[in-house]
């Protein structure tokens, strides 16, 4: 009896696109090679689930599957149900009456006989596509190369491990892969690792793993471009008088120095301090106390009052 591809990745007929693709990274993911060393039976299983995969996770050759244009290797089987006998489809011999389609029908390139008739215009392209030389047709031979599946991952990363670049270690396959990230990588930035992912089940390429990076806020930095921006808190004494505060940056603390007499809103700069070629951007934020200075006020009293308004 022919093997069900549904019940291979253990799916219903009508299963959506997303439950055959979930149900069969579980299975990939359980009979993968790199998890079952020496172990012959999960080779085979993760070959058989791939296998299914290859055709019922393909919207045109599932739909092939469906209508019983393809078998469960992927080989034409005749028009649709009624194959190359009964009343739906050719007949599987010539019989008395000899070529029932005269003499176009005697042969194709397409099918490796000699003659003229083009079954691409029946079965479509996609069927001759899946054997080996394209135009070989019915002569067999294997699918062309796949490339395995991708797999996906997301990793949280540091803000600081993103803006300064940093090795991250990822555990692939049962063993560490040291991942480099370069400096300045943002939110949802994805790396690929070549070759990392599901081996292939017909000769092609493996396939990638993409690492999605979830880059963790800071509290206190933000970035504008390779600029790297922090409010800096300050004192009324600070702002009236100057001051020299340590403030941080990506690679350490440093001092800068508040002129007398700074508003507010006033942008300080530290060339080089950014990302890369970046800057970083001090924006200050004067601060008042709200505990009662009763001397304080004494002070601002005696100042005169001066129009700083332009409205």
């Amino acid at each position: 009896m022919a093997k069900n591809l549904y019940d291979v990745l253990g799916v219903s007929k009508t299963a959506s696109e997303a439950e055959i693709k979930s149900a069969y990274r579980k299975l990939a993911r359980k009979y993968h090679p790199d998890l079952n060393k020496d172990n012959k039976e999960a080779a085979e299983k993760f070959k058989e689930v791939s296998a299914a995969y290859d055709i019922i996770g393909n919207k045109e050759r599932r739909q092939k599957y469906d209508n019983n244009e393809i078998d469960a290797d992927g080989k034409p089987t005749g028009f649709g149900a009624g194959g190359f006998g009964g009343d739906g489809g050719f007949y599987s011999s010539y019989g008395p009456g000899g070529n029932p389609f005269g003499q176009g029908f005697s042969g194709s390139r397409r099918s490796g006989m000699n003659g003229g008739f083009d079954f691409s215009s029946i079965f479509g392209e996609d069927i001759f596509s899946q054997f080996a030389g394209g135009a070989q047709g019915f002569q067999g031979g294997a699918r062309r190369p796949r490339k395995g599946e991708d797999i996906a991952y997301t990793m949280k990363i540091s803000f600081l491990d993103a803006a300064n670049g940093s090795e991250q270690k990822v555990f692939l396959g049962g063993k560490n892969i040291n991942v480099k990230v370069p400096a300045g990588t943002k939110d949802g930035q994805t790396l690929r690792l070549k070759g990392l992912g599901q081996p292939s089940m017909n000769g092609g390429e493996n396939g990638d793993v993409l690492i999605t990076l979830n880059v963790q806020p800071h509290p206190y930095f933000r970035t504008e471009g390779n600029d790297i921006h922090i409010d800096l808190p300050i004192t009324l004494k600070e702002a009236v008088l100057g001051a020299k505060i340590t403030v941080p940056t990506l690679t350490g603390k440093v001092a800068v120095k508040v002129p007398p007499y700074s508003d507010s809103g006033e942008k300080l700069r530290l060339k080089g301090k950014g990302i890369k070629s970046g800057d970083e951007i001090i924006t200050l934020k004067v601060v008042t106390s709200k505990t009662k200075d009763s001397e304080l006020e004494k002070v601002l009293e005696k100042l005169p009052d001066t129009n700083i308004r332009s409205f």
